[in-house]
Protein backbone atom coordinates (compact mmCIF):
# COMPACT_ATOMS: atom_id res chain seq x y z
CA UNK A 1 0.00 0.00 0.00
CA UNK A 2 1.36 3.42 -0.99
CA UNK A 3 2.30 5.65 1.92
CA UNK A 4 0.58 8.64 0.27
CA UNK A 5 -2.62 6.70 -0.32
CA UNK A 6 -5.65 8.05 1.56
CA UNK A 7 -6.44 4.60 2.96
CA UNK A 8 -2.89 4.29 4.28
CA UNK A 9 -3.04 7.66 6.02
CA UNK A 10 -6.49 6.85 7.44
CA UNK A 11 -5.21 3.61 8.94
CA UNK A 12 -2.33 5.42 10.62
CA UNK A 13 -4.77 8.04 11.94
CA UNK A 14 -7.05 5.31 13.32
CA UNK A 15 -4.14 3.65 15.12
CA UNK A 16 -2.99 6.96 16.61
CA UNK A 17 -6.52 7.71 17.78
CA UNK A 18 -7.27 4.27 19.20
CA UNK A 19 -4.02 2.96 20.69
CA UNK A 20 -3.73 5.37 23.61
CA UNK A 21 -2.84 4.94 27.28
CA UNK A 22 -5.45 4.62 29.99
CA UNK A 23 -5.07 3.76 33.66
CA UNK A 24 -7.92 1.66 34.98
CA UNK A 25 -11.12 0.48 33.33
CA UNK A 26 -12.13 3.06 30.73
CA UNK A 27 -15.71 3.67 31.96
CA UNK A 28 -14.85 4.68 35.56
CA UNK A 29 -11.85 6.59 34.22
CA UNK A 30 -14.10 8.47 31.80
CA UNK A 31 -16.36 9.27 34.75
CA UNK A 32 -13.38 10.50 36.78
CA UNK A 33 -12.34 12.65 33.79
CA UNK A 34 -15.85 14.10 33.55
CA UNK A 35 -15.85 14.85 37.29
CA UNK A 36 -12.36 16.39 37.24
CA UNK A 37 -13.37 18.65 34.36
CA UNK A 38 -16.53 19.73 36.22
CA UNK A 39 -14.46 20.56 39.33
CA UNK A 40 -12.05 22.62 37.20
CA UNK A 41 -14.96 24.59 35.75
CA UNK A 42 -16.45 25.09 39.22
CA UNK A 43 -13.10 26.38 40.43
CA UNK A 44 -13.26 24.87 43.91
CA UNK A 45 -13.75 21.53 45.64
CA UNK A 46 -17.44 20.54 45.34
CA UNK A 47 -19.68 20.25 48.37
CA UNK A 48 -22.11 18.01 46.48
CA UNK A 49 -21.91 15.84 43.35
CA UNK A 50 -24.65 14.51 41.10
CA UNK A 51 -23.87 11.76 38.59
CA UNK A 52 -26.28 10.80 35.83
CA UNK A 53 -25.17 7.77 33.81
CA UNK A 54 -26.53 5.58 31.02
CA UNK A 55 -27.11 1.93 31.76
CA UNK A 56 -23.91 0.72 30.13
CA UNK A 57 -21.84 3.17 32.16
CA UNK A 58 -23.49 1.97 35.36
CA UNK A 59 -22.92 -1.65 34.30
CA UNK A 60 -19.22 -1.14 33.61
CA UNK A 61 -18.41 1.00 36.65
CA UNK A 62 -20.41 -0.89 39.27
CA UNK A 63 -18.03 -3.76 40.09
CA UNK A 64 -14.56 -2.66 39.04
CA UNK A 65 -11.86 -1.34 41.38
CA UNK A 66 -10.91 2.27 40.65
CA UNK A 67 -7.12 2.79 40.82
CA UNK A 68 -5.67 5.06 43.51
CA UNK A 69 -8.79 4.83 45.67
CA UNK A 70 -7.64 2.29 48.23
CA UNK A 71 -9.52 -0.58 46.61
CA UNK A 72 -12.86 1.21 46.31
CA UNK A 73 -15.31 0.30 43.57
CA UNK A 74 -18.08 2.04 41.70
CA UNK A 75 -19.42 5.38 40.58
CA UNK A 76 -18.98 7.32 43.83
CA UNK A 77 -15.31 6.30 44.07
CA UNK A 78 -14.64 7.27 40.44
CA UNK A 79 -16.37 10.64 40.76
CA UNK A 80 -14.84 11.32 44.17
CA UNK A 81 -11.22 10.71 43.16
CA UNK A 82 -11.81 12.65 39.94
CA UNK A 83 -12.91 15.81 41.72
CA UNK A 84 -10.48 15.44 44.62
CA UNK A 85 -7.25 14.84 42.72
CA UNK A 86 -7.87 14.28 39.02
CA UNK A 87 -5.91 16.10 36.31
CA UNK A 88 -8.55 17.08 33.77
CA UNK A 89 -5.87 17.65 31.12
CA UNK A 90 -4.70 14.02 31.29
CA UNK A 91 -7.95 12.55 29.90
CA UNK A 92 -7.85 8.73 30.33
CA UNK A 93 -4.84 9.07 32.63
CA UNK A 94 -6.78 11.56 34.74
CA UNK A 95 -6.07 9.78 38.05
CA UNK A 96 -2.62 8.42 37.24
CA UNK A 97 -0.78 10.94 39.41
CA UNK A 98 -2.75 11.00 42.65
CA UNK A 99 -0.65 11.96 45.69
CA UNK A 100 -0.58 9.86 48.85
CA UNK A 101 -2.14 12.78 50.73
CA UNK A 102 -5.08 12.82 48.31
CA UNK A 103 -5.56 9.07 48.63
CA UNK A 104 -5.72 9.47 52.41
CA UNK A 105 -8.26 12.30 52.11
CA UNK A 106 -10.59 10.36 49.82
CA UNK A 107 -12.36 8.34 52.54
CA UNK A 108 -13.26 11.42 54.55
CA UNK A 109 -14.32 13.33 51.44
CA UNK A 110 -16.66 10.52 50.33
CA UNK A 111 -18.19 10.32 53.82
CA UNK A 112 -18.86 14.05 54.03
CA UNK A 113 -19.85 14.78 50.43
CA UNK A 114 -23.34 13.84 49.20
CA UNK A 115 -23.01 11.97 45.88
CA UNK A 116 -26.34 11.35 44.15
CA UNK A 117 -26.35 8.72 41.39
CA UNK A 118 -29.21 8.60 38.89
CA UNK A 119 -29.91 6.60 35.72
CA UNK A 120 -29.76 8.69 32.56
CA UNK A 121 -32.33 8.01 29.86
CA UNK A 122 -30.46 8.64 26.63
CA UNK A 123 -30.24 7.68 22.97
CA UNK A 124 -26.49 7.35 23.55
CA UNK A 125 -25.23 4.04 24.95
CA UNK A 126 -22.20 5.80 26.42
CA UNK A 127 -23.48 8.89 28.20
CA UNK A 128 -22.78 10.61 31.52
CA UNK A 129 -23.42 13.96 33.19
CA UNK A 130 -21.56 15.12 36.28
CA UNK A 131 -22.84 18.21 38.09
CA UNK A 132 -20.84 19.64 40.99
CA UNK A 133 -22.01 22.23 43.50
CA UNK A 134 -20.48 24.78 45.83
CA UNK A 135 -23.08 26.87 47.60
CA UNK A 136 -25.34 28.40 44.94
CA UNK A 137 -22.77 27.82 42.19
CA UNK A 138 -22.75 24.74 39.98
CA UNK A 139 -20.85 23.34 37.01
CA UNK A 140 -22.08 20.60 34.68
CA UNK A 141 -20.10 18.46 32.22
CA UNK A 142 -21.47 15.83 29.85
CA UNK A 143 -19.53 13.13 27.96
CA UNK A 144 -21.23 11.10 25.23
CA UNK A 145 -20.40 8.43 22.62
CA UNK A 146 -16.63 8.43 23.17
CA UNK A 147 -14.89 8.15 26.55
CA UNK A 148 -13.29 11.59 26.33
CA UNK A 149 -15.77 13.42 24.11
CA UNK A 150 -17.13 16.37 26.09
CA UNK A 151 -20.38 17.54 24.50
CA UNK A 152 -21.48 20.06 27.16
CA UNK A 153 -19.85 22.36 29.69
CA UNK A 154 -22.21 24.60 31.64
CA UNK A 155 -21.75 26.88 34.64
CA UNK A 156 -24.53 28.65 36.51
CA UNK A 157 -26.87 28.48 33.53
CA UNK A 158 -24.30 29.65 30.97
CA UNK A 159 -23.29 27.18 28.28
CA UNK A 160 -19.52 27.44 27.87
CA UNK A 161 -19.10 24.61 25.36
CA UNK A 162 -21.55 22.47 23.44
CA UNK A 163 -21.70 20.03 20.57
CA UNK A 164 -24.65 17.88 19.67
CA UNK A 165 -23.66 14.61 18.00
CA UNK A 166 -26.41 12.50 16.51
CA UNK A 167 -27.23 9.41 18.57
CA UNK A 168 -24.44 6.83 18.44
CA UNK A 169 -22.48 8.55 15.67
CA UNK A 170 -19.76 10.01 17.87
CA UNK A 171 -17.43 12.75 16.76
CA UNK A 172 -17.72 14.47 13.39
CA UNK A 173 -14.06 14.92 12.47
CA UNK A 174 -12.79 11.36 12.94
CA UNK A 175 -10.98 9.02 10.55
CA UNK A 176 -13.21 7.18 8.11
CA UNK A 177 -13.56 3.74 9.70
CA UNK A 178 -15.62 2.54 6.72
CA UNK A 179 -12.31 2.24 4.84
CA UNK A 180 -11.34 -0.71 7.04
CA UNK A 181 -11.53 -3.99 5.12
CA UNK A 182 -9.78 -7.30 5.73
CA UNK A 183 -8.07 -7.10 2.34
CA UNK A 184 -6.68 -3.60 2.89
CA UNK A 185 -5.76 -4.29 6.52
CA UNK A 186 -3.67 -7.27 5.43
CA UNK A 187 -2.04 -5.19 2.67
CA UNK A 188 -1.31 -2.36 5.12
CA UNK A 189 0.13 -4.71 7.74
CA UNK A 190 2.47 -6.28 5.17
CA UNK A 191 3.67 -3.04 3.55
CA UNK A 192 3.38 -0.27 6.15
CA UNK A 193 6.44 1.90 6.72
CA UNK A 194 7.07 0.93 10.33
CA UNK A 195 8.44 4.36 11.21
CA UNK A 196 4.85 5.60 10.97
CA UNK A 197 3.67 3.24 13.71
CA UNK A 198 6.76 2.24 15.69
CA UNK A 199 6.16 4.59 18.62
CA UNK A 200 2.53 3.52 18.98
CA UNK A 201 3.35 -0.18 18.92
CA UNK A 202 6.37 0.11 21.20
CA UNK A 203 4.13 1.77 23.78
CA UNK A 204 1.58 -1.02 23.46
CA UNK A 205 4.24 -3.70 23.86
CA UNK A 206 5.87 -2.01 26.86
CA UNK A 207 2.76 -1.02 28.81
CA UNK A 208 0.71 -4.15 28.25
CA UNK A 209 3.59 -6.51 28.97
CA UNK A 210 4.32 -4.67 32.22
CA UNK A 211 0.78 -4.96 33.56
CA UNK A 212 0.57 -8.64 32.56
CA UNK A 213 3.76 -9.39 34.47
CA UNK A 214 2.40 -7.50 37.47
CA UNK A 215 -0.80 -9.55 37.22
CA UNK A 216 1.18 -12.77 37.30
CA UNK A 217 3.35 -11.57 40.19
CA UNK A 218 0.72 -10.17 42.55
CA UNK A 219 -2.73 -11.08 43.87
CA UNK A 220 -5.53 -9.60 41.74
CA UNK A 221 -9.15 -10.70 41.60
CA UNK A 222 -9.63 -14.35 40.67
CA UNK A 223 -5.99 -14.63 39.45
CA UNK A 224 -7.06 -16.25 36.17
CA UNK A 225 -3.61 -15.81 34.65
CA UNK A 226 -1.94 -17.64 37.53
CA UNK A 227 -4.52 -20.41 37.46
CA UNK A 228 -3.93 -20.98 33.75
CA UNK A 229 -0.19 -21.34 34.27
CA UNK A 230 -0.84 -23.93 36.98
CA UNK A 231 -2.61 -26.04 34.34
CA UNK A 232 0.37 -26.05 32.00
CA UNK A 233 3.16 -23.99 30.47
CA UNK A 234 2.72 -24.66 26.76
CA UNK A 235 2.72 -21.75 24.32
CA UNK A 236 -1.04 -21.51 23.90
CA UNK A 237 -1.59 -21.52 27.66
CA UNK A 238 1.03 -18.80 28.18
CA UNK A 239 -0.64 -16.66 25.51
CA UNK A 240 -3.97 -16.94 27.31
CA UNK A 241 -2.41 -16.47 30.74
CA UNK A 242 -0.61 -13.23 29.91
CA UNK A 243 -3.72 -11.64 28.44
CA UNK A 244 -5.82 -12.81 31.39
CA UNK A 245 -3.24 -11.63 33.95
CA UNK A 246 -3.26 -8.15 32.45
CA UNK A 247 -7.02 -8.07 32.94
CA UNK A 248 -6.73 -9.54 36.45
CA UNK A 249 -4.58 -6.55 37.39
CA UNK A 250 -6.52 -3.92 35.49
CA UNK A 251 -9.96 -4.93 36.78
CA UNK A 252 -8.74 -4.96 40.35
CA UNK A 253 -7.06 -1.62 40.86
CA UNK A 254 -3.55 -1.94 39.37
CA UNK A 255 -2.07 1.51 38.89
CA UNK A 256 -0.12 0.68 35.72
CA UNK A 257 -1.35 2.07 32.37
CA UNK A 258 -2.70 -0.02 29.51
CA UNK A 259 -2.68 0.80 25.80
CA UNK A 260 -6.31 0.35 24.85
CA UNK A 261 -7.96 -0.73 21.61
CA UNK A 262 -11.50 0.17 20.55
CA UNK A 263 -11.96 2.17 23.75
CA UNK A 264 -11.17 -0.82 25.97
CA UNK A 265 -8.14 -1.78 28.00
CA UNK A 266 -9.25 -5.41 28.09
CA UNK A 267 -9.45 -5.47 24.31
CA UNK A 268 -6.06 -3.75 24.13
CA UNK A 269 -4.58 -6.52 26.28
CA UNK A 270 -6.30 -9.25 24.28
CA UNK A 271 -5.11 -8.07 20.86
CA UNK A 272 -1.50 -7.57 21.94
CA UNK A 273 -0.26 -9.94 24.64
CA UNK A 274 -0.94 -13.30 22.94
CA UNK A 275 0.79 -11.99 19.81
CA UNK A 276 3.77 -10.78 21.86
CA UNK A 277 4.05 -14.15 23.63
CA UNK A 278 3.94 -16.07 20.34
CA UNK A 279 6.47 -13.77 18.69
CA UNK A 280 8.93 -14.32 21.53
CA UNK A 281 8.49 -18.10 21.45
CA UNK A 282 8.93 -18.19 17.67
CA UNK A 283 12.01 -15.93 17.81
CA UNK A 284 10.25 -13.55 15.44
CA UNK A 285 12.13 -10.34 14.74
CA UNK A 286 10.72 -6.95 15.76
CA UNK A 287 9.44 -6.18 12.26
CA UNK A 288 7.42 -9.40 12.17
CA UNK A 289 5.96 -8.59 15.60
CA UNK A 290 5.03 -5.05 14.56
CA UNK A 291 3.24 -6.30 11.46
CA UNK A 292 1.39 -8.97 13.41
CA UNK A 293 0.25 -6.32 15.92
CA UNK A 294 -0.92 -4.04 13.11
CA UNK A 295 -3.05 -6.90 11.85
CA UNK A 296 -4.46 -7.84 15.27
CA UNK A 297 -5.31 -4.26 16.23
CA UNK A 298 -6.89 -3.26 12.93
CA UNK A 299 -8.89 -6.48 12.50
CA UNK A 300 -10.30 -5.94 15.99
CA UNK A 301 -11.17 -2.32 15.24
CA UNK A 302 -12.82 -3.35 11.97
CA UNK A 303 -14.92 -6.07 13.58
CA UNK A 304 -15.89 -3.79 16.49
CA UNK A 305 -16.78 -0.70 14.42
CA UNK A 306 -20.24 -2.02 13.51
CA UNK A 307 -20.94 -2.97 17.12
CA UNK A 308 -20.10 0.27 18.90
CA UNK A 309 -18.04 1.06 21.99
CA UNK A 310 -20.43 -0.59 24.48
CA UNK A 311 -23.02 -3.33 24.10
CA UNK A 312 -24.19 -6.64 25.56
CA UNK A 313 -21.66 -8.37 23.28
CA UNK A 314 -18.33 -9.07 24.98
CA UNK A 315 -15.60 -7.13 23.16
CA UNK A 316 -13.08 -9.85 23.99
CA UNK A 317 -14.66 -11.91 21.19
CA UNK A 318 -13.59 -9.54 18.42
CA UNK A 319 -10.25 -8.92 20.13
CA UNK A 320 -9.69 -12.68 20.34
CA UNK A 321 -10.31 -12.90 16.60
CA UNK A 322 -7.78 -10.13 16.09
CA UNK A 323 -5.21 -11.93 18.25
CA UNK A 324 -5.82 -15.12 16.29
CA UNK A 325 -5.10 -13.24 13.08
CA UNK A 326 -1.86 -11.79 14.47
CA UNK A 327 -0.74 -15.24 15.57
CA UNK A 328 -1.72 -16.72 12.20
CA UNK A 329 0.50 -14.12 10.52
CA UNK A 330 3.43 -15.03 12.78
CA UNK A 331 2.93 -18.67 11.82
CA UNK A 332 3.05 -17.88 8.10
CA UNK A 333 -0.64 -17.35 7.41
CA UNK A 334 -1.72 -15.32 4.40
CA UNK A 335 -4.81 -13.20 3.70
CA UNK A 336 -6.99 -16.26 3.12
CA UNK A 337 -5.91 -17.72 6.46
CA UNK A 338 -6.70 -14.41 8.15
CA UNK A 339 -10.20 -14.21 6.66
CA UNK A 340 -11.08 -17.76 7.73
CA UNK A 341 -9.62 -17.22 11.21
CA UNK A 342 -12.00 -14.29 11.68
CA UNK A 343 -15.08 -16.15 10.46
CA UNK A 344 -14.32 -19.33 12.42
CA UNK A 345 -13.69 -17.37 15.62
CA UNK A 346 -16.82 -15.23 15.40
CA UNK A 347 -18.93 -18.27 14.59
CA UNK A 348 -17.78 -20.01 17.77
CA UNK A 349 -17.77 -17.35 20.50
CA UNK A 350 -20.29 -14.70 19.40
CA UNK A 351 -22.71 -15.07 22.29
CA UNK A 352 -20.49 -14.25 25.26
CA UNK A 353 -22.32 -11.43 27.01
CA UNK A 354 -20.88 -8.33 28.64
CA UNK A 355 -22.21 -8.12 32.19
CA UNK A 356 -19.92 -5.28 33.18
CA UNK A 357 -16.26 -4.85 34.00
CA UNK A 358 -15.06 -7.15 36.80
CA UNK A 359 -12.77 -10.07 37.60
CA UNK A 360 -14.45 -12.59 35.30
CA UNK A 361 -13.44 -10.50 32.27
CA UNK A 362 -10.03 -12.17 32.52
CA UNK A 363 -11.57 -15.61 32.05
CA UNK A 364 -13.62 -14.41 29.08
CA UNK A 365 -10.41 -13.04 27.56
CA UNK A 366 -8.70 -16.41 27.98
CA UNK A 367 -11.64 -18.10 26.24
CA UNK A 368 -11.56 -15.56 23.40
CA UNK A 369 -7.82 -16.02 22.85
CA UNK A 370 -8.22 -19.81 22.86
CA UNK A 371 -10.92 -19.52 20.21
CA UNK A 372 -8.95 -17.07 18.08
CA UNK A 373 -6.04 -19.51 17.92
CA UNK A 374 -8.40 -22.44 17.29
CA UNK A 375 -10.08 -20.50 14.48
CA UNK A 376 -6.74 -20.42 12.67
CA UNK A 377 -5.93 -24.04 13.52
CA UNK A 378 -9.26 -25.17 12.07
CA UNK A 379 -8.47 -23.69 8.69
CA UNK A 380 -4.84 -24.80 8.84
CA UNK A 381 -6.09 -28.40 9.10
CA UNK A 382 -8.63 -28.02 6.30
CA UNK A 383 -11.77 -27.20 8.26
CA UNK A 384 -14.02 -24.16 8.16
CA UNK A 385 -17.57 -22.93 8.66
CA UNK A 386 -19.54 -22.29 5.49
CA UNK A 387 -22.25 -19.87 4.39
CA UNK A 388 -25.49 -20.92 6.00
CA UNK A 389 -23.81 -22.18 9.17
CA UNK A 390 -25.74 -19.90 11.48
CA UNK A 391 -24.78 -16.29 10.83
CA UNK A 392 -21.84 -17.16 8.60
CA UNK A 393 -22.19 -15.84 5.04
CA UNK A 394 -20.01 -16.18 1.98
CA UNK A 395 -17.30 -13.52 2.19
CA UNK A 396 -15.57 -12.40 5.37
CA UNK A 397 -17.01 -8.87 5.21
CA UNK A 398 -20.57 -10.21 5.03
CA UNK A 399 -19.96 -12.42 8.06
CA UNK A 400 -18.41 -9.54 10.02
CA UNK A 401 -21.48 -7.41 9.20
CA UNK A 402 -23.86 -10.14 10.37
CA UNK A 403 -22.16 -10.61 13.72
CA UNK A 404 -21.97 -6.84 14.21
CA UNK A 405 -25.71 -6.54 13.57
CA UNK A 406 -26.36 -9.32 16.08
CA UNK A 407 -24.39 -7.41 18.71
CA UNK A 408 -25.67 -3.94 17.85
CA UNK A 409 -29.35 -4.63 17.28
CA UNK A 410 -30.16 -8.21 18.24
CA UNK A 411 -28.71 -7.97 21.74
CA UNK A 412 -30.33 -4.67 22.78
CA UNK A 413 -32.95 -6.41 24.88
CA UNK A 414 -30.26 -8.65 26.37
CA UNK A 415 -28.33 -5.53 27.35
CA UNK A 416 -31.45 -4.02 28.89
CA UNK A 417 -32.11 -7.13 30.98
CA UNK A 418 -28.47 -7.37 32.12
CA UNK A 419 -28.53 -3.76 33.30
CA UNK A 420 -31.84 -4.28 35.13
CA UNK A 421 -30.55 -7.40 36.86
CA UNK A 422 -27.34 -5.65 37.92
CA UNK A 423 -28.93 -2.44 39.16
CA UNK A 424 -32.23 -3.59 40.71
CA UNK A 425 -30.76 -6.32 42.89
CA UNK A 426 -31.29 -5.47 46.56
Amino acid sequence: MNRNDSVYRTYVDILERELICAMGCTEPIALAYCAATARAVLGTLPEKITVEASGNIIKNVKSVVVPNTGGRRGIAAAAGIGVLGGDENAKLEVISRISEETKERLGTYLEKTPIEIMPLESDHILDMIVTVFSGATYAKVRIADEHTQIVLIEKDGEVLQEKDPEPDTGEVDIPDYSLLTVHDIYDFACTCDLEDVREILDRQIECNTAIAEDGLKNDYGANIGKVLLKTGNDLKTRAKAYAAAGSDARMNGCELPVVICSGSGNQGLTVSLPVIVYAEALNADKEKLYRALLLSNLITLHAKTGIGRLSAYCGAVTAGAGAGCGIAYLLGGDERDIAHTIVNTLAITSGIVCDGAKSSCAAKIATAVETGIFGYEMFKYGQQFYAGDGLVEKGVENSINNFAKLAREGMRETDHEIILMMTEKK
